[in-house]
This record gives C-alpha cells, sequence and structure tokens, in this order.
C-alpha cells in the first residue's frame, strides 16, 4: 500500500496498487501509514532469542529465499529452527542445497521441500536422487539469471532480457523440473519468450519473490541495520530485499550508531525480523591451503595432462586483465600466471582480487572462490553480492572468462550439463543440453588448441609436440581447417 502524506492540508491519503509485491488490499483509506512513497506497510525490525519463535507462522507451501553459496554464509540456525517446526511443500530457492548433512541438504532429507530453485546440484546426492526419483521438483536457473531474477524481484521489476540461455533449454523449454519413478518427464520447463535488440536475441525472465527469506548476516545494530563479512554475502544480499518477510540471523548485535552509514550494506527497512544466532559451526566444503616453503602436492595419475592444459590456458593472461576463471582447470590456471604481470581474478561469489590458497592458519571460512575453496585476496580486492558480481560479467566489464568444458561445439556451443559417457568432447554438434549458444572463442585440450569462428567453424592453430594432424582429426569429433601458421603447442614458462 502506497502512503502519500499532503503536507499543505494535513490530510494523509493512503492508495493501494494491486498486483504491486508488499501491497495489501480491503485496508480503509484511513488506515495507511504515514511513510512517503511505500509499497508496503509500516514495520519496526523485530528482535528475537529463539529461531523457533522467529520461523513458527511460515505455513506449508511457502516460498523461501535461502542465502547462502554452497556452505558459506547459510542461515544455520534459522534452518535448524525449520526442522523443528516441521512445515512441508516448501519452495526453497537458493544457489545449491547444501550437502546431505548440513544446510538446506537437512530440510531435503526431511522431505520438507517440494521444490528447489537453484543454479546447480553441487556435492548433495540425496538431492540429486530425489530429483532423479521423481520426488523432488527442480528448476535449474543458471546462477547469474537466478541472481537477478532475485534482484528484480526485490526492486519491484516484473520481468527482464537476457541473453544467458538463448537457444538452450533455458528458453527453448524442455528441461526436467520432475521426473516420473519410470524415469520418463512428469513436469518439464516451459518455453521463454524472445525479442531482439540490436541484432542479438534475448530470453525473458520473470522475477523471483518469496513469502519468507532467510538470510545470515555478520552484524546488525539494533535499529535493524545489517553487515555481511568477506564472501558470505553472496546471493544473502538481493534475498534481503525480495521477500514479504525477511528475517536474518546475525552473529552480534552492536549499539545504534557502532556503523558509519556509509558501511551499512542493507539498511533497516529490508529487515523484518533479526536473531543472534548460537552455536555456528561454519563447515568448510574445500579447505584447500598451500605449504609454507610452497613445496607442491605429490602428482596424481593424469596430473600431467592436466598441467599441460593448465599451462597453455595460462598463456591466455595479459597484464591489466580483469578474468573470471571457471572451477576446475580454470581455477588452477591462476597458479600459473607470469609473475611480470597483474590479473585481477574474479569470482561469481562475489569476489575481486583472488589470492592464492591460505596457509593452515590463514583459513576463513567466510573466504571461498567459486569452487568453495578456501582463498585468500590480494591487496586492493574487494567483496560484493552476488547479483553485482553477474552483473560484471553480464555488462562486459570482466576481459576473459576461462571455463571447463564438457562438450563445445564446431560454431562454439558449450554444453555442461550433464557428464558424458565416452563421446568426443569437441562436435559438429553437441548431444548433451547447451549451456550457452556460440560463447566460445578458443578451445584449449591437452593435444591442440583451436580458434573458433562462428560462422566457419574451428581452426587448429597449435598441436602438442609428437602428434600429428591425422591423430587430431582421429580424437575430434568433427572436421576442421589447419592455419597455415600452425606451431607446436605453448607451454607457460615457471
Amino acid at each position: 500500500m502506497a502512503a502519500y502524506k499532503l503536507l499543505s492540508s494535513g490530510l494523509r491519503l493512503s492508495v493501494s496498487f494491486p498486483g504491486v509485491r508488499g501491497a495489501r488490499s480491503g485496508a480503509p483509506l484511513a488506515q495507511g501509514c504515514g511513510c512517503y512513497f511505500s509499497t508496503s506497510t509500516c514495520h519496526h525490525t523485530q528482535f528475537y532469542k529463539d529461531p523457533v519463535e522467529a520461523v513458527k507462522d511460515i505455513p506449508d507451501g511457502s516460498t523461501l529465499l535461502v542465502g547462502g553459496f554452497g556452505l558459506c554464509g547459510i542461515p544455520e540456525n534459522l534452518i535448524g529452527a525449520l526442522l523443528k517446526t516441521g512445515v512441508k511443500g516448501l519452495t526453497a530457492v537458493s544457489n545449491n542445497a547444501g550437502v546431505e548433512d548440513f544446510g538446506l541438504g537437512l530440510l531435503l532429507k526431511s522431505k520438507q521441500i517440494k521444490r528447489m530453485i537453484s543454479s546447480y546440484v553441487g556435492e548433495n546426492a540425496e538431492f540429486e536422487r530425489q530429483y532423479l526419483a521423481g520426488e523432488l521438483e527442480v528448476e535449474l536457473t543458471p546462477q547469474g539469471t537466478l541472481a537477478e531474477r532475485i534482484r528484480a524481484g526485490g526492486a519491484g521489476v516484473p520481468a527482464f532480457f537476457t541473453s544467458t540461455g538463448y537457444g538452450t533449454l533455458v528458453q527453448e523449454g524442455g528441461s526436467p523440473i520432475k521426473y516420473n519413478k519410470d524415469g520418463s518427464i512428469a513436469i518439464a520447463s516451459q518455453p521463454k519468450e524472445v525479442r531482439e535488440f540490436n541484432g542479438h536475441h534475448y530470453v525473458m525472465e520473470k522475477a523471483i519473490t518469496g513469502d519468507f527469506a532467510l538470510v545470515k548476516a555478520w552484524k546488525a545494530d539494533r535499529s535493524g541495520n545489517i553487515i555481511f563479512r568477506k564472501t558470505a554475502r553472496n546471493f544473502n544480499l538481493p534475498m534481503c530485499k525480495a521477500a514479504d518477510i525477511t528475517v536474518v540471523e546475525v552473529e552480534e548485535i552492536v549499539d545504534i550508531g557502532s556503523f558509519a552509514p556509509e558501511d551499512i550494506h542493507i539498511p533497516k527497512i529490508y529487515v523484518h525480523r533479526l536473531i543472534k544466532g548460537k552455536n555456528y559451526e561454519k563447515r568448510i566444503e574445500r579447505l584447500s591451503v598451500r605449504k609454507k616453503d610452497g613445496g607442491k602436492a605429490k602428482s596424481k595419475p593424469g596430473d600431467n595432462v592436466r598441467e599441460r592444459i593448465i599451462k597453455r590456458a595460462a598463456l591466455e593472461f595479459e597484464d591489466g586483465m580483469y578474468a573470471n576463471l571457471g572451477i576446475g582447470i580454470p581455477l588452477l590456471a591462476s597458479n600459473f600466471i607470469s609473475p611480470d604481470i597483474t590479473v585481477h581474478l574474479q569470482s561469481e561469489n562475489g569476489v575481486l582480487g583472488l589470492g592464492p590458497y591460505p596457509l593452515e592458519n590463514e583459513v576463513d571460512a567466510d573466504l571461498i572462490n567459486a569452487g568453495k575453496e578456501t582463498v585468500t585476496v590480494l591487496p586492493g580486492a574487494s567483496y560484493f553480492s552476488s547479483d553485482e558480481s553477474f552483473a560484471m560479467i553480464r555488462g562486459g566489464h570482466v576481459d576473459l572468462t576461462m571455463l571447463g568444458a564438457m562438450q563445445v561445439s564446431k560454431f562454439g556451443d558449450l554444453a555442461n550439463w550433464m557428464i558424458p559417457g565416452n563421446v568426443h568432447k569437441i562436435l559438429d554438434k553437441c548431444t548433451l543440453p547447451l549451456t550457452g549458444k556460440q560463447c566460445v572463442d578458443r578451445i584449449i585440450t591437452e593435444k591442440a588448441v583451436f580458434d573458433v569462428d562462428k560462422e566457419k567453424g574451428l581452426t587448429l592453430i597449435e598441436i602438442w609436440e609428437g602428434l600429428t594432424v591425422d591423430d587430431i582429426k582421429k580424437s575430434t569429433g568433427c572436421d576442421f581447417a589447419v592455419s597455415p601458421k600452425l606451431m607446436p603447442m605453448k607451454q607457460i614458462v615457471t
């Protein structure tokens, strides 16, 4: 309900806008609150001592926005409280679903969640089992799109257009949301509207809002303003704004005035309920450390092949470049950046300026990379939320994105959705569901390097020493041109 205060006459007029999130219908005009241009009823942050009290009115069938990235920044106490209330039939919107015995995985195990809206399954075997067995509905959404859908919901924007997902199951529909017990598809995603802007195709995505948001922050003041710590900001920040009722748990509550106004991450207007959490485990999903002497761990079978790819990939870095690195081999390539250049590494969970793995005494559960590994940051680094992170990428502010791939087509289509069997990884056409259409510019393998032309296809530009073009043809599932300047596959010198 929006209220307008008429200063000239001292009268107060309240006008309801149907369809606006937070609008309440049926109330007499005289009962409007005195907030200027507000789209929700007046509130003050309510403080609770018992997390169960803070969530006990969440009814069955509610949509919950649950913050966190992996296990970093998850609302441990509030999730535990939901286990006690026993609420069922929930739709949980979260980047992922924790692990089997921690985070949202606990609510999956107790069968309290009916549908997950997530960007990936992650390392939760129970999540995967329930989905494939037809016990759980799963709406998979690209991570950046998920973050923006939540941000849009909090900003009152009903929908937006993005190039992400065009030409894939995200846009075309047919992605399994729920399986029957016999493995057939019970519910499939629907096609989405496509429009063309400036010669490019964009997919319409609808905003996401929740009945409740469960958020983990670092500190709050007694007025309800909150701040986050390091990469625990992630999805927590946009989720604060996108629910009818936002419940926040913090590690510490401080006096009003303890925060400088310019240092507040979320103003109190978004925080409806607040509780000081207890006994935080802050479990680390992937503890990664480096040795003090800088020594390397013993090599494992296959490491030489991986290192060959990594050392070639490291040559893609240029001085001053802003680079986003996917998990796995791309992240490892950062270990081989030449000391003669500066590369600013961006991680989509909300950090710019990634450093090396920490020493054992530097490990911080609130500081991870997109692979959920413990990391450090370099001087000049910054932290931000997941929606801000993907705005950097989507807006073209990142110079290089380096990803691992399951399949790539000759025209640059990328498929990363499912684990393939014994198939070629470079094909005329991807056989797996597409992650992105014509989004790949260069392919690096352990045997060769190809440049990708969106119309002409592949050109072989480098080949590993001892191999022939015929060898590459036998291990590649499509035809390709050979550069007249074909050279041995390069490796960064360390």
